[in-house]
């Protein structure tokens, strides 16, 4: 486990954009968290630097029936997005691609 240096929690796009140009400019790296389990090592900060845990950011912004696509921030759960989705006949299994 390689934790990092720090952990932010913005909750807007341009806190995030602030952030990472900050980050940029200082060449510190940048560790980004949605939501899940980090079972898989994306949050493994192996040169230290900033981990953005988007977790705050869990808006649904739009929903498209017609094509069946929806636009969610970082921090949105499978199971947030399918208690928004219940009643239209659509649901996010587990395991699918593009998330």
């Amino acid at each position: 486990c390689a934790p990092p240096d720090v952990v932010v929690w913005p909750q807007a796009v341009g806190q995030v954009q602030e952030l990472a140009a900050l980050c940029h400019r200082c060449r510190v790296p940048m560790v980004p968290f949605g939501t899940g389990t980090g079972l898989e090592g994306g949050v493994n900060a192996v040169q230290g630097g900033v981990c953005f845990d988007l977790s705050r950011m869990d808006a649904i912004a739009e929903l498209s029936l017609e094509d069946f696509s929806v636009t969610v921030e970082p921090g949105v759960t499978r199971k947030a997005l399918n208690k928004h989705l219940r009643g239209t006949g659509l649901w996010f299994p587990v395991g699918t691609v593009g998330m």
